[in-house]
């Protein structure tokens, strides 16, 4: 098992020359890092990725800048009735994503309108679509940071030019009103944020699993990777029960089918019975990018996650049924 230093004051991601600063390895509580990402050009990526889960639906947003295009995507789906809309648009524009966690961000075009305001203790989502499937979007979110809510942060030191900054935030109350035409849904869940700053190499994959929610009276969430950082010293594996956040720093397997991925996933930790899950899928969303030196492609299952993990204290938490997403993302980027 891997022995993650952990950080405890504010860091600078990268040294003067743009590399990255020893100071800045390893993993906090709560956002620390300073992502001052310069030079690199083409290998720089950027991204605030959102996603919100209730009991009936799901609706994300993810703000990106991957140095040569930047790219704005929102979808919706309804579980019950595989009802799925998506809008994806690649602008030469730039968006100025912020250096640190908390920050504004806009986007304007005539396509896709959205704005994320950090407001101290809750952060408010604003989204508009004229052509969003056959109808037009407005969506309006509220995210709550309740206090002492601890968030998995992590720089993951592929070498001093190959670098990843992450803060997965998990369990976060959310809240909102998606209206698509005349039909107007309210949300009422949990928000994950996914922010990620880094210097990356040309080819990668990953897994990526999480979940939030409310499970016999207490609040957990679990965020789980795989493949990106192996060999690394560090891993984005964590588990959250009532705000509390407990660092994973062994590896995580996420074993499924590539030729069926709606078929059920087991996700385990390597060395010990910390990590125990199978992820049922019930819908499959694929993004699929092809430009010749660039091309992209993501399964993300949305379905349910049952079994248990292990917190610090030794704690044993039953889960079932708790809606989450896993994916399978191959890149040369």
């Amino acid at each position: 098992m891997a022995t993650e230093r952990e950080l405890t004051q504010p860091v600078a991601l990268c040294d003067g020359r743009g590399r990255l600063s020893p100071a800045a390895v390893g993993w906090s509580r709560r956002p620390l890092h300073t992502c001052n990402l310069r030079g690199a050009w083409l290998r720089k990526k950027r991204w605030n990725y959102w996603c919100i889960t209730t009991d009936q639906h799901l609706f994300s947003v993810t703000l990106s800048d991957i140095d040569y295009s930047r790219v704005v995507f929102v979808y919706f789906l309804e579980y019950a009735t595989g009802r799925f809309y998506e809008k994806t648009v690649i602008s030469s524009k730039g968006i100025d994503l912020p250096p640190t966690v908390m920050g504004q961000i806009s986007f304007r075009s005539q396509e896709l309108t959205c704005s994320v305001d950090d407001e101290g203790e809750r952060t408010r989502i604003e989204v508009d679509c004229p052509q969003f499937g056959a109808s037009p979007l407005r969506a309006s979110l509220s995210i709550a940071r309740p206090a002492g809510l601890e968030t998995m942060n992590v720089v993951i030191p592929w070498s001093e030019r190959r670098f990843q900054f992450t803060s997965k935030q998990l369990c976060l109350p959310a809240i909102g009103l998606v209206e698509l035409g005349t039909e107007a849904i309210a949300l009422d869940g949990f928000a994950c944020l996914d922010y990620g700053r880094g210097i990356w190499p040309y080819r990668s994959t990953w897994n990526w699993g999480a979940f939030s929610g409310r499970q016999a009276g207490r609040t957990v969430g679990v965020n789980l990777g795989g493949q990106w950082t192996d060999g690394t010293g560090y891993t984005e594996n964590a588990v959250l029960v009532d705000g509390r956040l407990s660092k994973l720093g062994e590896t995580v397997k996420f074993a499924y089918d590539r030729r069926d991925f709606k078929r059920p996933w087991r996700v385990q930790s390597a060395g010990s019975d910390r990590v125990d899950l199978t992820f049922t899928p019930f819908f499959e969303r694929v993004a699929k990018t092809n430009m010749l030196v660039v091309r992209s492609e993501v399964h993300q299952m949305i379905g349910r996650y049952s079994g248990s993990f292990v917190t610090d204290d030794g704690e044993r938490i039953d889960v079932s049924d708790m809606v989450g997403w896993a994916e399978d993302h191959r890149a040369r980027w």
